[in-house]
């Protein structure tokens, strides 16, 4: 369980507690609804593959990198989790948030590494007059 996992975890507590009390609910509600939209912008940015950032945090420099690195390091859901009671070893114990997985490439676009390196066409295709001088069967 990641960061965002266990304040999700923590928001749903409060609020099953807020429905069963015998007070108005209702500032207790919309701290969690709050809470909810908080969770919703900072999360895993399905656009990064190949590290954990937090989508919320937004980006920096002219390639767009990600701020935080690391969701479990968003200062939103770091002072989030702080209202809701986190301690330093509740933080130590939970998990590395996975980046998301790559998505497959459609046909079409800028050709990847493995395109150039891969041979499309075997030389005997090639047509006589494009294989120079220099070329033996």
């Amino acid at each position: 369980m990641d960061l965002h996992a266990w304040i999700t975890q923590q928001v749903d507590a409060t609020e099953a507690t807020a429905r069963a009390a015998l007070i108005d609910p209702t500032p207790l509600l919309r701290r969690c609804e709050a809470d909810r939209r908080i969770l919703a912008r900072h999360r895993l940015d399905p656009n990064v593959t190949y590290e954990p950032a937090c989508e919320g945090c937004g980006t920096y420099g002219s390639v767009e990198m990600s701020n935080v690195d690391n969701l479990n390091e968003c200062p939103e859901l770091l002072d989030l989790a702080h209202a809701h009671g986190i301690t330093d070893e509740i933080l130590a114990g939970l998990d590395r948030p996975q980046p998301p997985e790559p998505k497959p490439r459609t046909g079409g676009g800028t050709l990847g590494l493995a395109d150039i390196l891969t041979p499309r066409t075997p030389m005997c295709d090639v047509p006589a007059a494009l294989r120079g001088p220099r070329w033996k069967p």
